[in-house]
């Protein structure tokens, strides 16, 4: 199989929900994964929903660290490519891109107090004890 690269079209990918950032390694040696100008390669995990059907988590590789994303942010996935990959009898799927910016963010309104449960009335307080005899008339000696 001969790799073959698929360019992406962002829009399609829906949000992109960056959920971690990492330096690439190689797992059995540690050391730190370059591309060919021996610029450090990044995964960057992203969540995507294309075209509002199944939520997917994707590692996206690329280039130099990523900067001013961090895990919770909506991200911008630029030029975004998918290749087709074969080595030592194993073949897959991957994803890069050019660059990955920050998003633009979605503010979250506060809860209003209308839709906020009202909270269960109070117990009615316990009926008092019966009070003890007076002493004097009546009373034991």
């Amino acid at each position: 199989m001969s790799i073959k690269n698929l360019p992406l079209h962002a829009g399609r990918l829906g949000r992109a929900l960056c959920v971690s950032v990492e330096c690439k390694t190689d797992p059995e040696t540690g050391v730190i994964k370059t591309d060919r100008e021996g610029i450090a390669v990044w995964t960057v995990g992203v969540a995507v929903r294309p075209d509002a059907k199944r939520a997917g988590l994707i590692e996206v590789a690329v280039s130099g660290e990523p900067e001013g994303i961090a895990p919770g942010m909506y991200v911008e996935l630029v030029d975004p490519e998918a290749f087709m990959w074969e080595m030592n009898g194993r073949s897959g799927l991957s994803f890069r891109a050019a660059k990955v910016l920050p998003g633009p963010s979605i503010p979250i309104p506060p809860a209003s107090v209308e839709s906020v449960p009202a909270a269960a009335p109070a117990a009615p307080a316990a009926p008092a004890a019966p009070a003890a005899p007076a002493a004097g008339k009546g009373a034991a000696k």
